[in-house]
Formats: structure tokens, C-alpha cells, sequence
């Protein structure tokens, strides 16, 4: 089977299009370098909430809730404030009340530039760019200039997103909070049923969250509610899963550690396997109220809220790159059959 990658328009926004090893990819880098689809054709397993019907004006109104959307800076910070080792900044409050929170940041909204897209006998690939910089509209809240570079491989071994971030303003510290919002269709094997379908995440400790979805800074012990994360019985849909945030662990796969998730298709025995370099340290859930067809299992590398806490960075996974210095994490997603 021959590997490609080529350019395409799909309603009125540029893709690269990736197959192989008998998945097929869509990477839109005009909508942040989203993978808009993921699909393996040979198991018939459609990885990411995508429709057909849909339009790309229709994902960038909602980037979030779409495909495999990075963002920058994640997740909340509570008043819009940002308190780095050297700065305190002031990012716009987008999120209205009782939150009052600066929530998802930009990085996903933004065009990206193609920088090459190629394939040999082994894989196909695509490497995107953004220079964050003074032309962009968020410079003025977060004056921090940064390049980040995504490489996205397609093999017999799944997709690979490769996300490095490069400090070049040569002064400034830059704040590092990274996750994907990640949409996993459900269902997401053809002709199954989203009351099929079971998560697994190997979970620590929950991340008590208050009313304004902050942490409480208290740690606590799984409860037989989360410990369906992690013994994998837990119903993803169906039900209201609402930012339910762990500490990170290690879970079995073939007898080996994975540090990931995995969802299955309890019926076919088909399964998505979704494994994250150790940068992240955390996992919140969250399904849109349950009904809509797909769910988040959200890979962070700091708790919501990370530099204003007052837990250790050690604990909340909050760091800062140097001038001069990059930040590099992993993600894989796959197929596996029992």
C-alpha cells in the first residue's frame, strides 16, 4: 500500500492529507493545525468528532469542540490572571459568569504555515509553523514571542503529533501550560453504539474543583465514582461528565505500562488507544453534557490554574522556558483489536 501526502480543499479551508498504513489523516493548518479527521479505514473507526455534513466557517467557530484542537494556554486561569517568575499578566476574561476565568487561549484559532509534507515506503508526514510575535492580536496580553513547530507522522503504527515550542524573545520567561482538547467521536466504530462504549484512565489523585472550575488545591483519594477511570468501566457519554480532573498515572497495555488512555467498543472488541509523552501530567474528562455524540479526555501538562496556585510546580505541573530554550511533547493514537 503506497503512503501519500498531498494538499486538498475541503470546504474552502486547506488540508494535508495523510494516509497510511491504512489510516487516513486530514491536518488543517489553517484552523491551528487541527486533525479535523482521523480515521482508520481498514477497522472502520472514526478516532475524532468529525462530520461530514459540517463546514470548516462551522469548526472555527468552535475550534475546541472539533477534531484534535492544541491549546495555548489551557484551560482556565482564574480572573485572567497570569502570574509568571517574572511578569504578572493580564489575559482577556472570556469566560462569562459565575466563572469570570480566561479560558483556552489562542494558539488553536490561529493559520499555521506548511512548512513540508512528503511520504516514503515506511510513513507519511506534515510539519506546520506559527511565530507568535507582535502581529498577533494576543501579543498585547501576552507579549512573549514564541515559534512552535507540529509534526504529524502517519505509519502502521498510527499518528504521531509531535508539538515543539522554541522561547525566542531572548528576555522574557515563557509560561508553559499545554493540553489537547481531544474529541473522541462516539461512537467511534461504524455502526456501533455509544452505550458500548468504555474509557479507561489510569488516574491518581482528583483535583478538587470548586464552583467556578478552580482548583481547591486539595488532593483527594479516588472514589468508587473515579475508579471507574481506572478499572475501565466507566460510561464516557450518556451521562454529564464535567471537567473531572487526576493526577496522571500508568495503566497496562499488552502487559506493558502505557502511559495513556483507552476507549473500547465493548461489543467488537475494537479499541482506541491514546498514549502522551510523561509532560503530561494530568487528564480532565469532560463530555458537553453527555449527549452530543462525543467526549474529552483532555492530556494537560499542568493543573488548570497552574502558575496561581500555591502548590509546588513540582506538584502542579506549571514551568517556564528560558530564552533560547524549547518545550517538546508526544501524543499517539492507534488502533488495537482484542
Amino acid at each position: 500500500m503506497k503512503n501519500t501526502a498531498e494538499l486538498f480543499e475541503w470546504k474552502g479551508t486547506t488540508c494535508v492529507k495523510l494516509t497510511a498504513g491504512g489510516y487516513e489523516a486530514w491536518v488543517a493548518n489553517e484552523i491551528g493545525s487541527n486533525v479535523i479527521r482521523f480515521r482508520d479505514n481498514e477497522n472502520g473507526i472514526e478516532f475524532f468528532r468529525f462530520n461530514p455534513k459540517n463546514t470548516a466557517d462551522a469548526i472555527k467557530k468552535s475550534p475546541e469542540v472539533w477534531g484534535l484542537p492544541t491549546l495555548y494556554l489551557p484551560n482556565r486561569f482564574a480572573d485572567g490572571v497570569l502570574r509568571a517568575s517574572d511578569a504578572v499578566y493580564q489575559l482577556p476574561v472570556n469566560e462569562k459568569e459565575p466563572y469570570n476565568n480566561h479560558i483556552h487561549g489562542f494558539l488553536h484559532k490561529r493559520v499555521h504555515e506548511v512548512l513540508e509534507f512528503s511520504s516514503d515506503d515506511n510513513c507519511a508526514w506534515v510539519k506546520t509553523r506559527y511565530v507568535y510575535d507582535e502581529k498577533d492580536e494576543f501579543f498585547e496580553f501576552l507579549p512573549v514571542r514564541f515559534t512552535v513547530e507540529y509534526t504529524f507522522t502517519l505509519s502502521e503504527q498510527g499518528l504521531e503529533q509531535n508539538i515543539r515550542f522554541m522561547n525566542t524573545d531572548g528576555v522574557k520567561m515563557l509560561p508553559m501550560s499545554l493540553a489537547s482538547h481531544t474529541t473522541i467521536s462516539a461512537p467511534f466504530v461504524d455502526g456501533g453504539k455509544e452505550e458500548d462504549i468504555r474509557l479507561t484512565v489510569p488516574i491518581g489523585k482528583r483535583c478538587e474543583l470548586n464552583e467556578r472550575c478552580l482548583p481547591t488545591e486539595q488532593l483527594k483519594v479516588p472514589n468508587m465514582h473515579d475508579l471507574e477511570y481506572r478499572n475501565g468501566s466507566k460510561h464516557p457519554v450518556l451521562q454529564v461528565v464535567d471537567n473531572e480532573m487526576y493526577i496522571g498515572e500508568c495503566t497496562k497495555l499488552d502487559g506493558e505500562d502505557f502511559h495513556g488512555i483507552i476507549a473500547e467498543d465493548v461489543a467488537s472488541g475494537k479499541k482506541i488507544c491514546y498514549e502522551v509523552s510523561e509532560e503530561y501530567g494530568f487528564w480532565i474528562i469532560w463530555n458537553d453534557r453527555g449527549f452530543n455524540h462525543f467526549f474529552c479526555p483532555e492530556p494537560m501538562t499542568a493543573m488548570i490554574d497552574a502558575p496561581n496556585l500555591r502548590l509546588p510546580a513540582d506538584v502542579t505541573g506549571y514551568r517556564e522556558i528560558k530564552p533560547g530554550d524549547t518545550f517538546e511533547t508526544h501524543e499517539r493514537f492507534f488502533t488495537k483489536l482484542s
